[in-house]
């Protein structure tokens, strides 16, 4: 009897239990909803993705279908798995948008944003430049994690520098609607008054899932500085954000590290990749050396 009642679950466990086969059955009805799908829709619509669009409207089975298949098309006409750093480098010369070289405390991959460094007023190159940098932070992701953090320093900003409202509501679109679950936090780290201005207007964009992951860190408030360290270890975090490393964006280094990435996801998308030169990290197709003439025999 004893081993017989060690055996059994608590009804915590049970509950748990019901609700992953729930969930497993939501995402089969998603999938049969859905119908048919071949090529890249295919690819992309694994058991785990379909979970994210489902979570992201409250596992509602028509809003979710329905967002999905909006996904669907936008990716069948903006090719998102596509756009290679050679298309984008321009945008990311000042390290405006990077990926970190660490992870915070879970292992998912870290973004880092710096609005100082806008350096274009190309709004439509600020959004390709950020939907490049998150399908490349996907791709990075360690296995079993599906979402990413995201670093906002706010060192020298000025609305002067700073995307118009326009361009911060397309990219909260592009993130909320397409790339649903995909962000785990965002901290805002010590921005100024004059960015309250901004933040009022582009927060009514946010839908309440994704305004619940921003957070804002000042460094005198010791509850939001807290808050960030149950995210990442102060030891691999930089300077700027109150940690103890410094961080130095190069982007020659950080160019040859996306052309390594670009024929990653060439080769994971099944598409034809053809190799770059990299020079002061900007790169341009390789040209194929001319045919050596040999004498006739």
């Amino acid at each position: 009897m004893y081993l017989l009642r060690r055996k059994s679950q608590s009804p915590v466990e049970d509950e748990s239990a019901q609700k992953e086969a729930q969930k497993e059955a939501k995402i089969k009805e998603l999938s049969a909803a859905l119908g048919p799908l071949s090529g890249r829709s295919l690819q992309y619509c694994t058991d785990a993705c379909l979970g994210r669009y489902l979570e992201a409207r409250n596992w509602n089975l028509e809003k979710a279908k329905k967002l999905i298949e909006e996904t669907l098309r936008w990716r069948a006409s903006y090719k998102p798995e596509e756009i290679r750093w050679h298309e984008v480098a321009h945008e990311g010369e000042t390290g405006k948008v990077s990926r970190a070289n660490f992870h915070d405390r879970l292992g998912r991959t870290v973004l880092i944003m710096r609005p100082a460094k806008q350096n274009t007023n190309s709004p439509e190159g600020n959004v390709r430049h950020l939907v490049y940098c998150i399908e490349n932070g996907i791709l990075n992701l360690r296995e079993g994690q599906e979402q990413m953090s995201w670093l906002i320093d706010f060192t020298g900003f000025s609305l002067n520098t700073n995307v118009s409202v326009k361009t911060a509501r397309d990219c909260i679109n592009i993130l909320q609607n397409h790339y649903p679950e995909r962000l785990a936090v965002a901290f805002l780290y010590n921005p100024p008054r004059i960015f309250q201005a901004f933040w009022k207007a582009v927060k009514c964009f946010l839908d309440a899932k994704t305004f619940q992951k921003v957070k804002f860190v000042y460094p005198k408030s010791k509850e939001s500085v807290e808050l960030m360290k149950t995210f990442f270890d102060v030891e691999n975090l930089p300077v700027e954000f109150g940690g103890k490393t410094t961080l130095k964006y190069d982007h020659e280094e950080f160019s040859c590290m996306m052309a390594q990435d670009d024929v990653k996801t060439a080769k994971l998308w099944g598409l034809d990749e053809k190799p770059c030169n990299i020079a002061n990290g900007k790169m341009g197709a390789e040209v194929a050396p001319e045919p050596i003439a040999t004498a006739a025999s």
